[in-house]
């Protein structure tokens, strides 16, 4: 008998099996017969970092003080039913680490990534991951294909710095549904000796926000009413269709409309430098900060490559991580949005950031409270 999860599984494996086959035998290839100068991988330094969700960031250095090391990372594929919005629009997701966006790594240039994925035996589906930041593989992707109750190792080496990308690609029709369910998150490669402007004068961040942002297509019933499923797999078919029409019913920022306000609002302080990272997996999106705007930019999010000043809106390409550092110059709430309007305000991708601290009229004052047209007597010449 053929169940849901053996068809779904069937199929993704199928879609990636000879790029497996082929990328295996090229990776034992190399290791007999390596290019380039021999590292003693052996001997090499080992630090085991702990992720946490976003939008906050595992601790690490911005310099590094130490030499190259193999940089440990444990991941566990969750599938489980998420709430996308407030009113109890639900989904079957699939997550890294049981968030959306997956958490984001950080280690540098010349560092070595070693992930350990997991996918419990409770999964119906088969997963992987794919590294934009790697070389080889699929990115890792043909080497990472765990069926549930299985793991796997995959170690790469970081060689470009900058901010990228990393999702889910099983092969075929499962790759795009697996990534609009919620698998994508992001990795930072920094550069050893820290970040640098555009003049290449080091500058530094006080703190981190990871802003992963989702297109999700949930199907509806016949009364227009959003629809819920036992498990991931007996979605596909209704959210397959929804997909093909390449018109999302949400735009998010990690994982839920509303997801970064309220009580879950981005939090800074007047004269704290803030670096933004924003990922998205699938669609391109136009970030802004309202009230602020992007003192340094790296819209491609590379930092071989020297960065924009001054931005009001940046661009981000589906399939890539971009990068924006700012100081916050006055409080208040501002909001960060996808600058397609639309999304932002009907379907979700918003967040806000409240920011503590004192006032600066120079910046920006209101010269007259809002009054009756009418009443409106003043000299210009009375104007502070």
């Amino acid at each position: 008998m053929i169940t849901r999860r053996t068809a779904l599984m069937g199929a993704a494996f199928v879609a990636a099996a000879p790029a497996i086959a082929v990328q295996k035998a090229s990776a034992d290839s190399e290791s007999m017969t390596p290019v380039g100068a021999k590292v003693d991988l052996a001997n090499m330094p080992r630090r085991k970092v702990e992720l946490v969700a976003p939008p906050f960031v595992h601790a690490h250095e911005q310099v590094s003080s130490q030499p190259p090391a193999i940089v440990e990372f444990e991941m566990t594929i969750i599938e489980k039913e998420v709430e996308v919005d407030d009113d109890g629009t639900m989904m079957q997701g699939m997550t890294f680490d049981g968030s959306i966006p997956g958490p984001l790594m950080v280690v540098h240039e010349g560092d070595y990534v070693e992930l350990t994925l997991i996918n419990p035996p409770e999964n119906l589906m088969q997963h992987n991951i794919d590294f934009h930041a790697a070389t080889g593989g699929l990115g890792g992707g043909a080497l990472t294909l765990v069926n549930p109750g299985e793991k796997t190792v995959l170690r790469f080496k970081a060689t470009r710095p900058g901010t990228f990308v990393y999702h889910c690609a099983p092969g075929g029709p499962m790759i795009p549904w697996h990534v609009v369910s919620g698998m994508s998150g992001a990795i930072m490669i920094l550069p050893r000796d820290g970040l640098k402007n555009e003049k290449n004068e080091p500058v530094s961040y006080d703190k981190v926000y990871y802003i992963g942002e989702n297109d999700f297509y949930i199907p509806k019933d016949e009364n227009g009413d959003y629809m819920r499923f036992e498990d991931a797999g007996s979605s596909y078919g209704d959210t397959v269709e929804v997909m093909n029409g390449l018109i999302p019913t949400h735009v998010v920022f990690n994982g839920k409309a509303g997801a970064l306000t309220g009580d879950n609002a981005l939090k800074s302080k007047v004269g704290e430098t803030v670096l933004i990272v924003h990922s998205q997996a699938n669609r391109d999106t136009r970030p802004h900060l309202i009230g602020g705007h992007g003192d340094l930019v790296w819209e491609t999010g590379k930092f071989n490559n020297p960065p924009e000043r001054d931005l009001e809106t940046w661009f981000i390409r589906g399939g890539s991580a971009g990068a924006a550092l700012y100081t916050f110059r006055q409080p208040g709430v501002y909001a960060y949005v996808n600058h397609n309007l639309i999304e932002a305000v009907n379907l979700g991708a918003t967040a806000h950031v409240v920011v503590e601290g004192e006032w600066d009229n120079d910046l920006m004052a209101q010269v007259v409270a809002p009054t009756a047209y009418g009443d409106m007597h003043i000299s210009k010449k009375a104007l502070p």
